[in-house]
Protein backbone atom coordinates (compact mmCIF):
# COMPACT_ATOMS: atom_id res chain seq x y z
CA UNK A 1 0.00 0.00 0.00
CA UNK A 2 1.45 3.20 -0.83
CA UNK A 3 1.97 5.91 2.03
CA UNK A 4 2.12 9.36 1.33
CA UNK A 5 3.68 12.16 3.36
CA UNK A 6 1.59 14.87 5.35
CA UNK A 7 3.13 17.54 7.42
CA UNK A 8 0.08 17.90 10.03
CA UNK A 9 1.09 13.91 10.47
CA UNK A 10 2.11 12.86 14.29
CA UNK A 11 6.12 11.95 13.92
CA UNK A 12 6.97 9.54 17.36
CA UNK A 13 10.33 9.37 17.96
CA UNK A 14 12.78 7.91 21.03
CA UNK A 15 15.40 10.57 20.72
CA UNK A 16 16.57 11.98 23.90
CA UNK A 17 17.67 15.55 24.15
CA UNK A 18 19.22 17.65 26.66
CA UNK A 19 17.09 21.49 26.90
CA UNK A 20 17.09 24.21 29.43
CA UNK A 21 13.66 25.88 30.05
CA UNK A 22 13.01 29.30 29.96
CA UNK A 23 9.64 29.99 30.33
CA UNK A 24 6.00 28.17 30.80
CA UNK A 25 2.68 28.94 29.03
CA UNK A 26 -0.60 29.91 29.77
CA UNK A 27 -1.26 26.13 30.62
CA UNK A 28 1.56 25.63 32.88
CA UNK A 29 3.75 23.68 30.17
CA UNK A 30 7.39 24.41 30.00
CA UNK A 31 8.58 25.88 26.42
CA UNK A 32 11.98 25.43 25.41
CA UNK A 33 13.73 25.82 22.20
CA UNK A 34 15.47 22.68 20.13
CA UNK A 35 16.61 23.05 16.90
CA UNK A 36 14.91 26.30 16.54
CA UNK A 37 11.83 25.68 17.05
CA UNK A 38 9.32 25.34 20.58
CA UNK A 39 9.52 22.34 22.29
CA UNK A 40 6.70 22.09 24.84
CA UNK A 41 7.63 19.92 28.07
CA UNK A 42 4.90 19.14 31.02
CA UNK A 43 6.58 19.22 34.42
CA UNK A 44 9.51 21.21 33.52
CA UNK A 45 10.05 25.16 35.06
CA UNK A 46 11.89 27.80 33.91
CA UNK A 47 15.36 27.60 34.45
CA UNK A 48 15.27 23.78 34.73
CA UNK A 49 17.30 21.69 32.60
CA UNK A 50 16.51 18.28 31.81
CA UNK A 51 16.78 15.01 29.53
CA UNK A 52 13.91 15.04 27.38
CA UNK A 53 12.35 12.82 25.26
CA UNK A 54 10.92 13.62 22.23
CA UNK A 55 7.33 12.28 22.08
CA UNK A 56 5.62 14.19 18.63
CA UNK A 57 7.99 16.08 16.30
CA UNK A 58 6.57 18.48 13.89
CA UNK A 59 7.35 21.24 11.76
CA UNK A 60 6.46 24.06 13.66
CA UNK A 61 7.36 22.70 17.49
CA UNK A 62 7.81 19.58 19.14
CA UNK A 63 6.50 17.76 22.30
CA UNK A 64 8.61 16.08 24.61
CA UNK A 65 8.47 14.34 28.45
CA UNK A 66 11.11 14.78 30.98
CA UNK A 67 13.02 11.27 31.97
CA UNK A 68 15.45 12.64 34.35
CA UNK A 69 15.33 16.50 35.49
CA UNK A 70 19.22 17.89 36.56
CA UNK A 71 18.42 20.98 38.88
CA UNK A 72 15.13 22.33 40.77
CA UNK A 73 14.15 25.87 39.80
CA UNK A 74 13.60 28.15 42.78
CA UNK A 75 9.52 28.18 42.43
CA UNK A 76 9.32 24.60 41.96
CA UNK A 77 6.78 23.52 45.19
CA UNK A 78 6.02 20.12 46.62
CA UNK A 79 2.21 19.24 45.58
CA UNK A 80 0.04 18.41 48.69
CA UNK A 81 -2.39 16.42 46.90
CA UNK A 82 -1.17 12.47 47.67
CA UNK A 83 -3.02 11.96 43.99
CA UNK A 84 -0.90 14.58 41.88
CA UNK A 85 0.50 13.50 38.68
CA UNK A 86 -2.77 10.74 38.53
CA UNK A 87 -5.59 12.82 38.94
CA UNK A 88 -6.33 15.11 36.18
CA UNK A 89 -8.19 17.80 38.15
CA UNK A 90 -5.19 19.63 38.90
CA UNK A 91 -1.89 20.38 36.65
CA UNK A 92 0.09 23.04 38.45
CA UNK A 93 0.41 21.77 42.09
CA UNK A 94 4.82 21.53 41.90
CA UNK A 95 4.56 25.55 40.46
CA UNK A 96 4.38 28.15 43.34
CA UNK A 97 1.47 29.84 43.26
CA UNK A 98 3.39 33.74 42.09
CA UNK A 99 4.64 32.19 39.09
CA UNK A 100 1.36 30.48 38.10
CA UNK A 101 -0.47 33.80 38.20
CA UNK A 102 2.73 36.00 36.73
CA UNK A 103 2.38 33.18 33.76
CA UNK A 104 -1.60 33.82 33.50
CA UNK A 105 -0.87 37.65 33.46
CA UNK A 106 1.32 37.70 30.98
CA UNK A 107 -0.46 35.35 28.61
CA UNK A 108 -3.72 37.51 28.86
CA UNK A 109 -1.42 40.65 28.20
CA UNK A 110 -0.52 39.08 25.50
CA UNK A 111 -3.32 37.93 23.52
CA UNK A 112 -4.87 41.22 23.94
CA UNK A 113 -1.96 42.98 22.65
CA UNK A 114 -2.57 41.34 19.18
CA UNK A 115 -5.58 43.05 19.27
CA UNK A 116 -5.06 46.57 21.01
CA UNK A 117 -3.03 49.24 18.82
CA UNK A 118 -1.67 51.11 21.41
CA UNK A 119 -0.06 49.12 24.85
CA UNK A 120 -2.46 46.95 26.90
CA UNK A 121 -2.70 47.94 30.59
CA UNK A 122 -0.92 46.58 33.39
CA UNK A 123 -2.70 43.07 34.15
CA UNK A 124 -4.12 43.73 37.63
CA UNK A 125 -3.91 40.16 39.42
CA UNK A 126 -6.90 38.61 41.28
CA UNK A 127 -6.67 35.97 43.31
CA UNK A 128 -7.07 33.22 46.45
CA UNK A 129 -5.36 30.62 49.12
CA UNK A 130 -3.56 28.55 46.35
CA UNK A 131 -5.60 25.14 48.59
CA UNK A 132 -9.20 25.10 50.26
CA UNK A 133 -10.98 27.51 48.20
CA UNK A 134 -12.87 24.92 45.54
CA UNK A 135 -16.53 25.29 47.02
CA UNK A 136 -18.43 22.53 44.57
CA UNK A 137 -17.21 19.27 42.73
CA UNK A 138 -17.94 16.44 40.87
CA UNK A 139 -17.52 13.05 41.73
CA UNK A 140 -17.13 9.93 39.74
CA UNK A 141 -18.87 6.59 41.26
CA UNK A 142 -18.17 3.27 39.84
CA UNK A 143 -18.80 0.24 41.83
CA UNK A 144 -16.61 -2.75 40.98
CA UNK A 145 -18.01 -5.65 41.29
CA UNK A 146 -15.05 -8.27 41.78
CA UNK A 147 -13.68 -6.48 44.89
CA UNK A 148 -17.46 -5.05 45.80
CA UNK A 149 -15.67 -1.86 46.25
CA UNK A 150 -17.04 2.01 45.11
CA UNK A 151 -14.36 4.00 43.60
CA UNK A 152 -15.29 7.67 43.97
CA UNK A 153 -13.34 10.37 42.09
CA UNK A 154 -11.94 12.14 39.55
CA UNK A 155 -10.82 11.02 36.08
CA UNK A 156 -7.22 9.97 35.21
CA UNK A 157 -5.51 12.87 32.94
CA UNK A 158 -5.82 12.09 29.65
CA UNK A 159 -8.11 8.97 30.38
CA UNK A 160 -11.58 8.14 31.12
CA UNK A 161 -10.19 5.39 34.04
CA UNK A 162 -11.73 6.95 37.35
CA UNK A 163 -8.78 7.69 40.03
CA UNK A 164 -9.83 6.53 43.42
CA UNK A 165 -9.56 9.41 45.94
CA UNK A 166 -9.17 9.86 49.75
CA UNK A 167 -8.12 13.47 49.84
CA UNK A 168 -8.64 16.58 47.53
CA UNK A 169 -6.85 19.84 49.13
CA UNK A 170 -8.02 22.07 46.97
CA UNK A 171 -11.75 21.64 48.31
CA UNK A 172 -12.87 24.01 51.25
CA UNK A 173 -12.04 21.59 54.30
CA UNK A 174 -15.93 21.05 55.28
CA UNK A 175 -16.09 19.19 51.73
CA UNK A 176 -13.05 17.21 52.00
CA UNK A 177 -14.27 16.19 55.08
CA UNK A 178 -16.77 14.38 53.90
CA UNK A 179 -14.86 12.44 51.11
CA UNK A 180 -14.42 9.03 53.20
CA UNK A 181 -17.58 9.15 55.04
CA UNK A 182 -19.61 9.55 52.18
CA UNK A 183 -17.91 6.97 50.34
CA UNK A 184 -18.56 4.79 53.38
CA UNK A 185 -22.30 5.81 53.42
CA UNK A 186 -22.73 5.20 49.82
CA UNK A 187 -20.67 1.41 49.82
CA UNK A 188 -23.39 0.25 51.77
CA UNK A 189 -26.34 1.58 49.69
CA UNK A 190 -28.35 -2.02 48.07
CA UNK A 191 -27.85 0.64 44.91
CA UNK A 192 -24.60 1.15 44.86
CA UNK A 193 -23.88 -0.15 41.44
CA UNK A 194 -26.80 1.61 39.94
CA UNK A 195 -25.29 5.59 40.79
CA UNK A 196 -24.01 7.58 38.19
CA UNK A 197 -22.30 10.69 40.06
CA UNK A 198 -22.26 13.02 43.58
CA UNK A 199 -21.96 16.97 44.06
CA UNK A 200 -20.49 18.01 47.04
CA UNK A 201 -21.19 22.09 47.44
CA UNK A 202 -20.70 24.37 50.26
CA UNK A 203 -23.07 27.02 50.98
CA UNK A 204 -23.03 29.90 53.16
CA UNK A 205 -25.89 27.54 55.24
CA UNK A 206 -23.98 24.25 55.17
CA UNK A 207 -22.49 21.59 52.53
CA UNK A 208 -24.85 19.63 50.66
CA UNK A 209 -24.82 16.68 48.59
CA UNK A 210 -26.40 15.67 45.22
CA UNK A 211 -26.67 12.11 44.58
CA UNK A 212 -27.54 11.16 41.07
CA UNK A 213 -29.02 7.58 41.29
CA UNK A 214 -29.87 5.90 37.86
CA UNK A 215 -32.69 3.51 39.48
CA UNK A 216 -35.58 4.57 42.46
CA UNK A 217 -34.05 4.13 45.98
CA UNK A 218 -35.62 1.31 48.08
CA UNK A 219 -36.66 2.88 51.97
CA UNK A 220 -33.55 1.40 53.38
CA UNK A 221 -31.46 3.18 51.23
CA UNK A 222 -33.18 6.20 52.05
CA UNK A 223 -32.94 6.13 55.87
CA UNK A 224 -29.39 5.24 55.05
CA UNK A 225 -28.85 8.68 53.41
CA UNK A 226 -30.88 11.08 56.16
CA UNK A 227 -28.48 9.14 58.96
CA UNK A 228 -25.44 10.54 56.79
CA UNK A 229 -27.06 14.31 56.85
CA UNK A 230 -27.16 13.98 60.43
CA UNK A 231 -24.17 12.60 61.00
CA UNK A 232 -22.65 14.78 58.92
CA UNK A 233 -24.89 17.62 59.20
CA UNK A 234 -24.97 18.16 55.22
CA UNK A 235 -28.20 18.86 52.94
CA UNK A 236 -28.78 15.61 51.03
CA UNK A 237 -30.09 16.00 47.39
CA UNK A 238 -31.16 13.32 45.01
CA UNK A 239 -31.46 13.41 41.16
CA UNK A 240 -33.02 10.42 39.56
CA UNK A 241 -32.42 12.22 36.35
CA UNK A 242 -31.26 15.24 34.70
CA UNK A 243 -34.62 17.24 35.39
CA UNK A 244 -35.72 15.95 38.52
CA UNK A 245 -34.13 16.95 41.94
CA UNK A 246 -35.34 16.11 44.95
CA UNK A 247 -34.17 17.31 48.49
CA UNK A 248 -34.15 14.68 50.64
CA UNK A 249 -33.20 16.79 54.22
CA UNK A 250 -31.95 20.42 54.50
CA UNK A 251 -32.57 23.65 53.45
CA UNK A 252 -32.09 25.79 49.97
CA UNK A 253 -29.07 26.80 49.86
CA UNK A 254 -27.36 30.53 49.43
CA UNK A 255 -24.30 32.35 49.52
CA UNK A 256 -23.71 35.95 50.16
CA UNK A 257 -22.21 38.22 47.98
CA UNK A 258 -22.07 42.56 48.09
CA UNK A 259 -23.74 42.22 51.62
CA UNK A 260 -26.39 40.21 49.63
CA UNK A 261 -28.13 37.08 50.01
CA UNK A 262 -28.79 34.73 47.16
CA UNK A 263 -30.40 31.40 46.86
CA UNK A 264 -29.42 28.99 44.60
CA UNK A 265 -31.00 25.60 43.31
CA UNK A 266 -28.31 22.68 44.00
CA UNK A 267 -28.06 22.51 40.19
CA UNK A 268 -27.21 26.38 39.64
CA UNK A 269 -24.31 27.40 37.95
CA UNK A 270 -22.70 29.26 40.69
CA UNK A 271 -18.66 30.93 40.65
CA UNK A 272 -16.73 27.63 42.45
CA UNK A 273 -14.19 30.13 43.78
CA UNK A 274 -16.45 32.45 46.73
CA UNK A 275 -12.89 34.09 47.42
CA UNK A 276 -12.21 34.91 43.84
CA UNK A 277 -16.10 35.91 43.38
CA UNK A 278 -16.18 38.42 45.96
CA UNK A 279 -13.54 40.62 45.03
CA UNK A 280 -14.01 40.11 41.14
CA UNK A 281 -17.90 41.44 41.62
CA UNK A 282 -16.22 44.61 44.00
CA UNK A 283 -13.57 44.93 40.69
CA UNK A 284 -16.35 45.23 39.00
CA UNK A 285 -18.72 47.72 40.62
CA UNK A 286 -15.59 50.24 40.88
CA UNK A 287 -14.58 49.71 36.98
CA UNK A 288 -18.54 50.41 36.07
CA UNK A 289 -19.29 52.92 38.64
CA UNK A 290 -23.08 52.93 38.47
CA UNK A 291 -24.79 56.04 40.00
CA UNK A 292 -28.04 56.23 41.34
CA UNK A 293 -29.31 57.92 37.83
CA UNK A 294 -28.28 55.41 35.40
CA UNK A 295 -29.75 52.47 33.08
CA UNK A 296 -27.31 49.08 33.62
CA UNK A 297 -27.88 45.92 31.84
CA UNK A 298 -26.13 43.03 32.67
CA UNK A 299 -26.39 40.08 29.57
CA UNK A 300 -25.95 36.35 30.77
CA UNK A 301 -26.89 37.84 33.78
CA UNK A 302 -26.90 33.95 35.54
CA UNK A 303 -28.81 34.66 38.48
CA UNK A 304 -27.78 37.95 39.86
CA UNK A 305 -24.23 37.24 40.93
CA UNK A 306 -23.66 41.19 39.42
CA UNK A 307 -26.80 42.21 38.32
CA UNK A 308 -27.97 42.70 42.06
CA UNK A 309 -25.06 44.11 43.83
CA UNK A 310 -25.17 46.46 40.57
CA UNK A 311 -28.84 47.34 41.45
CA UNK A 312 -27.95 48.76 44.99
CA UNK A 313 -25.84 51.32 43.40
CA UNK A 314 -27.89 51.92 39.94
CA UNK A 315 -31.10 53.77 39.02
CA UNK A 316 -32.25 51.12 37.08
CA UNK A 317 -30.85 47.57 35.76
CA UNK A 318 -32.34 45.16 33.38
CA UNK A 319 -30.65 41.34 33.70
CA UNK A 320 -30.61 39.00 30.52
CA UNK A 321 -29.93 35.56 30.93
CA UNK A 322 -30.69 32.75 28.46
CA UNK A 323 -31.67 29.65 31.03
CA UNK A 324 -34.96 30.10 32.57
CA UNK A 325 -34.88 28.36 35.78
CA UNK A 326 -31.69 31.13 36.40
CA UNK A 327 -33.95 33.99 35.98
CA UNK A 328 -36.94 32.82 38.18
CA UNK A 329 -33.81 32.39 40.67
CA UNK A 330 -32.66 36.00 40.05
CA UNK A 331 -35.82 37.20 40.47
CA UNK A 332 -36.54 35.93 43.83
CA UNK A 333 -33.07 36.96 45.28
CA UNK A 334 -34.45 40.57 43.56
CA UNK A 335 -37.42 40.46 46.05
CA UNK A 336 -35.73 38.59 49.65
CA UNK A 337 -33.29 41.72 49.10
CA UNK A 338 -36.15 44.41 48.64
CA UNK A 339 -34.83 45.52 45.01
CA UNK A 340 -37.75 46.64 43.10
CA UNK A 341 -35.33 48.57 40.64
CA UNK A 342 -34.28 45.49 38.78
CA UNK A 343 -35.80 43.19 36.38
CA UNK A 344 -35.05 40.05 35.14
CA UNK A 345 -35.44 38.76 31.12
CA UNK A 346 -35.27 34.85 29.72
CA UNK A 347 -33.86 35.82 26.20
CA UNK A 348 -31.82 33.75 23.66
CA UNK A 349 -28.77 36.24 23.41
CA UNK A 350 -27.68 34.29 20.58
CA UNK A 351 -30.82 35.60 18.29
CA UNK A 352 -31.12 39.30 17.35
CA UNK A 353 -32.84 41.02 20.69
CA UNK A 354 -32.19 44.63 19.33
CA UNK A 355 -35.87 44.97 19.27
CA UNK A 356 -36.74 43.72 22.47
CA UNK A 357 -38.85 45.92 24.83
CA UNK A 358 -36.36 45.93 27.46
CA UNK A 359 -33.67 46.93 25.11
CA UNK A 360 -35.45 50.22 23.53
CA UNK A 361 -33.68 53.92 25.06
CA UNK A 362 -29.89 52.37 25.15
CA UNK A 363 -28.16 52.09 28.56
CA UNK A 364 -25.58 53.91 30.15
CA UNK A 365 -23.08 50.96 31.59
CA UNK A 366 -22.84 47.50 30.45
CA UNK A 367 -21.90 44.54 32.44
CA UNK A 368 -21.27 40.79 30.31
CA UNK A 369 -20.41 37.63 31.87
CA UNK A 370 -20.49 35.12 28.79
CA UNK A 371 -20.22 31.03 27.98
CA UNK A 372 -16.40 30.49 26.89
CA UNK A 373 -18.18 30.58 23.34
CA UNK A 374 -18.27 34.60 24.05
CA UNK A 375 -20.46 37.35 22.82
CA UNK A 376 -20.23 37.46 19.46
CA UNK A 377 -24.12 37.90 18.52
CA UNK A 378 -24.64 40.75 21.08
CA UNK A 379 -21.26 42.68 20.55
CA UNK A 380 -22.76 44.64 17.30
CA UNK A 381 -25.51 45.27 19.98
CA UNK A 382 -22.96 46.85 22.39
CA UNK A 383 -21.23 49.12 19.81
CA UNK A 384 -24.81 50.52 18.49
CA UNK A 385 -26.51 51.10 22.49
CA UNK A 386 -22.71 53.29 22.50
CA UNK A 387 -22.61 52.80 26.53
CA UNK A 388 -20.24 54.97 28.74
CA UNK A 389 -18.71 52.18 30.08
CA UNK A 390 -18.55 47.97 29.76
CA UNK A 391 -16.91 45.54 31.83
CA UNK A 392 -16.76 42.33 30.45
CA UNK A 393 -16.10 39.39 32.39
CA UNK A 394 -14.60 36.19 30.30
CA UNK A 395 -13.51 32.44 31.00
CA UNK A 396 -12.05 32.18 27.22
CA UNK A 397 -9.15 34.91 26.80
CA UNK A 398 -9.32 33.79 23.02
CA UNK A 399 -13.11 34.99 22.76
CA UNK A 400 -12.60 37.95 24.84
CA UNK A 401 -9.69 39.24 22.50
CA UNK A 402 -12.01 37.85 19.58
CA UNK A 403 -15.16 39.98 20.80
CA UNK A 404 -12.57 43.15 21.84
CA UNK A 405 -11.85 43.64 17.89
CA UNK A 406 -15.45 45.31 17.88
CA UNK A 407 -15.40 47.58 20.37
CA UNK A 408 -11.95 49.09 19.86
CA UNK A 409 -13.42 49.35 16.05
CA UNK A 410 -16.52 51.11 17.71
CA UNK A 411 -14.06 53.66 19.56
CA UNK A 412 -13.60 52.20 22.55
CA UNK A 413 -10.23 52.03 24.37
CA UNK A 414 -9.27 48.99 26.68
CA UNK A 415 -8.45 51.27 29.77
CA UNK A 416 -8.43 48.27 32.61
CA UNK A 417 -7.60 44.68 32.67
CA UNK A 418 -7.34 41.55 35.45
CA UNK A 419 -6.59 38.07 35.88
CA UNK A 420 -9.04 35.86 37.87
CA UNK A 421 -6.97 33.33 39.28
CA UNK A 422 -10.54 31.24 39.75
CA UNK A 423 -8.63 27.84 39.32
CA UNK A 424 -5.35 27.66 41.22
CA UNK A 425 -3.19 24.78 40.01
CA UNK A 426 -5.15 25.04 36.49
CA UNK A 427 -4.43 26.17 32.82
CA UNK A 428 -7.81 27.47 33.48
CA UNK A 429 -7.45 31.54 32.60
CA UNK A 430 -10.22 33.89 33.15
CA UNK A 431 -10.05 37.63 33.31
CA UNK A 432 -11.89 40.88 33.13
CA UNK A 433 -11.65 43.78 30.87
CA UNK A 434 -12.86 47.48 30.81
CA UNK A 435 -13.96 49.33 27.70
CA UNK A 436 -14.54 53.40 27.93
CA UNK A 437 -16.00 54.90 24.38
CA UNK A 438 -13.12 57.69 23.54
CA UNK A 439 -15.34 60.83 24.65
CA UNK A 440 -12.92 62.45 26.89
CA UNK A 441 -14.12 60.23 30.16
CA UNK A 442 -11.54 58.59 31.64
CA UNK A 443 -11.16 55.36 34.20
CA UNK A 444 -10.90 56.38 37.50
Amino acid sequence: MAQFYSANRRVATRERVTVLCDQLDAFGQGLARHRGKVMFIPGLLPGEQAEVRLTEDKRQYSRGEVVRRLNDAPERVAPRCPHYGVCGGCQQQHISQALQQRTKAAALAQLLAREQPGAVPEVAQIGSSAYGYRRRTRLGLVYRPKSRQLSMGYRQAKSSDLVDIHACPILRPALERLIAPLRASLQGLRAVAQLGHVELAAADNGPLIVLRHLQPLVEEDRRRLLDFAAAQQVSVWLAPDSERLECLSGEPPYYRVAALTLRFSPRDFIQINDEVNRQMVAQALDWLAPAPGERVLDLFCGMGNFTLPLARLSGQVTGVEGVAALVANGQYNAQSNSLSNVTFFHENLEQDVMHQPWAVGGFDKILLDPARAGAAGVMPLLAAWAPQRIVYVSCNPATLARDSKILLAAGYTLARLAMLDMFPHSGHLESMALFIKRSGISAR
